[in-house]
């Protein structure tokens, strides 16, 4: 059996994201088309209105978490102005830098470049698409690949694929489950990912970033509980 974190790189980083859909006026018809012509019940015809932020390239990212391991301190990028550090008073310790999605997107990659594991929740399946699919969009160059070799938790360790062991188990659970029957904190009490566009549109990004900050924690966290356990299995 390899030592818990011996085939992982440092430092140990937790990644999260806010992404806020477009409002279905904003999207031309020809992909309204499209995305209604993919559905064939009514019901998931209308919800796809409301979900747009699931649909890559149909969404801004607004906010990115960052959680160092190593360090135990966060970091959050958020949409606003200033393109500066400081401290962000809402989680104690934790920085906050603002700007506008290209400005984010840039300083991202320029943290990203230094790291090690990046760690995730469902970060192969959503988290990374979009940061790589909205950087290439907004002709922004990634500095590392996010997704690594397939089966492995070396460069990208996503513990919902540690939980369901790449997809052997047939159900998937939400991080919110996960974070309860492990007796941790979920960030989801007071929001969740379906009020970020919301939010956005009111222009209340602090708290955007403070529930994508706290996600973010209680990503390392439950890291921190697998990385004895089933992390090492999966190496």
């Amino acid at each position: 059996m390899p030592a818990p974190t011996e085939n992982l790189r440092h430092p140990l980083v937790a990644v999260d994201i806010e992404v806020a859909g477009l409002e279905w006026e904003e999207v031309d018809e020809v992909t309204r088309h499209y995305l209604l012509n993919r559905y064939s019940e009514e019901e998931d015809k209308e919800a796809i209105k409301h979900r747009l932020a699931l649909v890559r390239g149909l969404g801004r990212v607004v906010a990115i978490g960052m959680w160092n391991l190593d360090k135990d301190t966060g970091a959050v990028l958020v949409h606003g102005s200033g393109c500066k550090w400081q401290d962000f008073d809402p989680v104690p310790g934790s920085k906050v830098w603002r700007g506008n999605e290209r400005e984010i997107l840039q300083q991202f990659w320029k943290q990203a470049a230094e790291w090690g594991t990046l760690i995730t929740y469902n970060g192969r399946g959503y988290d990374a698409p979009v940061l790589l699919t909205r950087s290439a969009m907004l002709d922004v160059p990634p500095t590392r690949s996010l997704m690594g070799p397939r089966y492995s938790v070396r460069e990208h360790c996503d513990l919902m694929e540690v939980l369901n062991f790449f997809g052997a188990t047939r159900e998937t659970y939400s991080f919110d489950y996960w974070c309860r029957r492990f007796g941790l904190e979920s960030p989801k009490g007071k929001m969740d990912g379906s009020m970020v566009a919301d939010k956005a549109r009111q222009g209340r990004y602090d708290e955007i970033a403070e529930y994508c900050l706290r996600d973010t924690r209680a990503t390392a966290d439950l890291f921190r509980r697998l990385r004895n356990t089933l992390v090492p299995l999966l190496q």
